[in-house]
């Protein structure tokens, strides 16, 4: 028995197990591996978090970025509003669109160009917010394809326990036929005529 104790308190004494340390050289220890990934992905997203932070912007930022919600609905209700004026009040509509037709061309090309930059500029503050969006999406990929591979493990488990093939169904069956020919049924008449009415 005391042999016995220093064998195991040797390969599994002080906290420490030979067997799985020895093991680990050969084979990546599967736990740690995933501690590591998930160290990866937090590391990659606090960098993302703090490359993008939006909270550090200040009062002016912030009224600024209002500012630049307001002209496309102003733009969109302002037109709806032009069709309302010329059905309620056709004279003043037409007062209107005649001070319109003497703008010249070229403030027409210059309100153009503004209304163009304007929108593309917020095409590439929204183009860019998406792929913030989308790098946080990809960073939580690895995540889901290892629960995607343990579920489909687990499918793959229990699909071996309840194989219930038709080659392996059709064979239990006639099984479970030559068992009910074998009964005993010299005891229990009920059983008899059961058994001779299945034959």
């Amino acid at each position: 028995m005391g042999l016995i104790d220093k064998v195991l308190s040797m390969v599994f004494g002080g906290g420490r197990n030979v067997v799985a340390q020895t093991a680990e050289v050969f084979r990546v220890n599967a736990e740690a591996q995933a501690g590591r990934g998930h160290e990866l992905n937090m590391a990659a997203l606090a960098q993302f978090a703090q490359e993008f932070n939006l909270d550090r912007r200040g009062r002016f930022d912030q009224v600024i970025d209002a500012l630049n919600r307001v002209p496309r609905p102003a733009m969109a209700l302002g037109t709806l509003g032009l069709f309302v004026a010329a059905m309620v009040d056709p004279v003043w509509f037409a007062e209107r669109m005649a001070g319109i037709a003497l703008v010249p061309e070229p403030l027409w090309w210059l309100l153009a160009a503004i209304v163009s930059f304007y929108f593309g500029a917020r095409h590439q503050a929204k183009g860019q917010e998406f792929q913030r969006d989308m790098a946080a999406t990809m960073a939580a990929v690895p995540k889901v394809i290892d629960s995607l591979r343990e579920a489909r493990q687990m499918e793959q488990e229990l699909d071996s326990l309840f194989d219930v093939s038709p080659e392996k169904g059709a064979q239990e069956t006639e099984e479970g036929s030559d068992d009910l020919r074998r009964l005993d049924v010299s005891d229990n008449p009920a059983l008899a005529d059961w058994q001779a009415g299945r034959t």
